[in-house]
């Protein structure tokens, strides 16, 4: 079993987690300053309460959902640049923004693997992005130079990371916009004997896909891992689990890889997702992963 490793995401020009606390974060997007909940900030506040007043928008939680408050001149989307890829950034009733930055480490893993590979084979290297959303992953691959398959069950996120390609110039890049329920997906891969040599993969707790199909982490989650080992290749470069379901471990998801290991070869790498306070020497835990690769 590997250790623990805590992979952290640390400011960029545009983007940066100015503090947290008291179940709250204060992010700053681009040149916009945004203040949401969060269940795992459990400790005080560094910055004066002036600091988080001025946010540019707050999102508060209200009985029938929850919703956003705007300052006069905040525009419903702006462009950013994160991790060496362009996002749109568009505030939504869920309290996401469309980017996930605690996963830059897992973006600039995905590319070393991908890239240093193509540097010594031609052939075409074949990535399965499932539960894709805006599709950071996706663009992370793609721009490594590997043929991408983007995975969602929502309409709305998967117009919009093809936007995220557009914006990143990576729109005439080959990567395949699939509107599917992640599982019947793979299932149909399996008939059509469609192999991929890394998936990546960043289930819900709970959720629907396209056609009402109910996905339930616990009933679902361990058939979904079975039926994409049916469809690696021979030769497969990484497997990566990302987790946000509440009271689940990284030991968890590394427990599912071992077999990889066992007939592969490589190394597994499990643990926490975080984000560093950037005027502090805190982080924000926001998620956990496991991953196995060859190399």
């Amino acid at each position: 079993m590997s250790d623990l490793t805590i992979l952290t995401t640390r400011a960029e020009n545009d983007y940066e987690l100015l503090d947290s606390g008291e179940n709250e974060k204060l992010e700053r997007y681009g040149k916009y300053v945004l203040s949401r909940p969060d269940p795992q900030a459990l400790w005080p506040k560094m910055l004066k309460k002036e600091a988080w007043q001025k946010a540019d928008a707050v999102f508060s939680h209200e009985s029938k959902g929850g919703f956003w408050k705007l300052k006069l001149g905040v525009p419903e989307k702006w462009k950013i640049e994160f991790g060496g890829l362009k996002f749109w950034i568009r505030p939504t009733v869920f309290k996401h923004t469309g980017l996930f930055p605690e996963q830059a480490s897992n973006w600039d893993w995905i590319y070393k693997l991908i890239h240093s590979q193509k540097s010594i084979v031609s052939r075409h290297i074949n990535i399965l992005n499932l539960f894709g959303y805006t599709g950071g992953a996706t663009l992370a691959a793609a721009r490594a130079g590997a043929d991408v398959c983007h995975v969602d069950g929502s309409k709305t996120a998967i117009g919009w990371a093809r936007e995220n390609a557009e914006l990143s110039g990576l729109a005439d890049k080959p990567i395949r916009w699939i509107l599917d329920d992640a599982a019947t997906f793979v299932r149909r891969e399996i008939k059509r004997e469609k192999k991929y040599d890394g998936i990546i993969m960043d289930p819900p707790a709970f959720g629907h896909g396209p056609n009402k199909e109910m996905w339930k982490i616990e009933e679902n989650f361990l058939n979904l891992l079975e039926l994409c080992e049916q469809i690696l290749s021979d030769e497969p470069l990484f497997f990566l689990i990302n987790g946000y379901a509440s009271g689940y471990s990284s030991i968890a998801y590394e427990n599912n890889l071992l077999a990889l290991k066992k007939k592969y070869g490589g190394e597994i790498e499990k643990g926490e997702l975080t984000i560093a306070e950037s005027k502090g020497e805190r982080l924000l835990p926001c998620g956990i992963f496991a991953r196995w690769s060859k190399s």
